[in-house]
C-alpha cells in the first residue's frame, strides 16, 4: 500500500489545537502540550463509526459495548516509530473513554473533554486551561467520526490463539490512518492496537487492566488543586 505524506494543521492558536503529525507538540495560549496520546481517541472513534461489510461478529460486539454507554478504562503504553528517522518515542498513562467523552492522564498531564468543555491540567505549572469544546475542531472527537468515515474503511476479522484481530483498511489517500489492527480478547477488550498513519509512521498501543465500566458521576470531571492558576478561554 502506498501511503502519501500529508499533514493536517491545527485550527486556532487560541484553542486546544490538535496536530495530527504525531510526535509534534501542540501550543495552546502560549503553553505547549504533547498530545500524541490523543491518537488513541481517534483510533477508538474508528471503532464507533466503521461499518463492516463482511461478517464481523466480534467487532460488532466491541462496538456494542460503546453503544450501550459503557466506558472503556485501561492503562496503556504507546510507542511511536518515525518511518523516516526510525526514532522511537514512548508514552504511557491511563485512558477513560466513551462515545462522546474522554479523559487522558499521560506525559504528566491530564486532558478531559466532556462534550461541552475541554480542560487541560499541567501539574508541573499548576495550571489549568479551560475552553469551549467544539467537536468540529477536534479531529480526535469520537462524535465527529460518527458519520462519513464508515465508507472509507473496510473491516475484517480473524481468530488467532483465542483472540480476534480486527483490521481496518482505508483506500482514502487523505485518511489519518491508512491501516489499523486491533487485537481484542474473548471479553471484547482491546489489548493491542497498531496503526499506520498516512506518512507510514507506526503507533503501537498495548493495554493492561482494561475493563468496560458503567459510567459514574464525576468521572469526566477534572480535579486540580485550589491554588492552581486557571486560564479560562471561554470569555
Amino acid at each position: 500500500m502506498i501511503r502519501k505524506s500529508f499533514q493536517l494543521s491545527g485550527f486556532s492558536s487560541q484553542r486546544l489545537v490538535l496536530n495530527l503529525r504525531f510526535g509534534t507538540s501542540v501550543r495552546t495560549s502560549g503553553t505547549t502540550y504533547v498530545l500524541k496520546a490523543l491518537s488513541l481517541v481517534f483510533i477508538f472513534s474508528l471503532i464507533f463509526s466503521s461499518s463492516a461489510i463482511a461478517q464481523t461478529p466480534n467487532f460488532d460486539q466491541l462496538k456494542d459495548k460503546f453503544d450501550e454507554g459503557l466506558v472503556f478504562r485501561a492503562m496503556f503504553t504507546q510507542t511511536f516509530t518515525d518511518s523516516y528517522t526510525g526514532e522511537v518515542t514512548r508514552s504511557e498513562g491511563q485512558i477513560w473513554l466513551d462515545k462522546v467523552r474522554y479523559k487522558l492522564e499521560a506525559d504528566g498531564q491530564v486532558v478531559v473533554v466532556d462534550g461541552e468543555t475541554s480542560k487541560v491540567y499541567d501539574p508541573s505549572r499548576n495550571r489549568v486551561i479551560i475552553d469551549v469544546y467544539n467537536a468540529d475542531e477536534d479531529d480526535f472527537a469520537p462524535s465527529r467520526m460518527l458519520s462519513g468515515i464508515d465508507t472509507t474503511y473496510t473491516v475484517s476479522e480473524e481468530q488467532m490463539n483465542g483472540q480476534t484481530k480486527i483490521s481496518l483498511i482505508s483506500n482514502d489517500d487523505f485518511a489519518v490512518f491508512a491501516e489499523v489492527e486491533i487485537i481484542i480478547d474473548n471479553q471484547f477488550r482491546p489489548i493491542e492496537i497498531t496503526a499506520w498513519d498516512i506518512s507510514d509512521n507506526e503507533i503501537v498501543t498495548t493495554f493492561s487492566e482494561g475493563a468496560f465500566l458503567k459510567p459514574e458521576d464525576g468521572l469526566f470531571q477534572l480535579d486540580y488543586p485550589d491554588d492552581a492558576e486557571v486560564v479560562d478561554m471561554r470569555y
